[in-house]
């Protein structure tokens, strides 16, 4: 089977490829990328809340 070869059938470059995406301008970026801040924040205080809150659950008070 040395000598026989293989063909592929061929494509065109556009055959099968997506479309370049559109670059999203900076302004969205900064906008989105500011969004995301705030929410982490406000994750980050619940977080701090309800740790606080759940370890004093598990204090122990006394002889307990």
């Amino acid at each position: 089977m040395a000598g026989q070869e293989q063909k592929r059938p061929q494509r065109s470059e556009d055959e099968g490829t997506p479309p370049p995406a559109a670059p999203v301008p900076q302004r969205q970026d900064a906008a989105r990328a500011a969004e995301v801040d705030d929410l982490l924040d406000e994750i980050d205080g619940v977080l701090e809340t309800n740790a606080e809150e759940f370890v004093h659950g598990f204090v122990q008070k006394g002889g307990e």
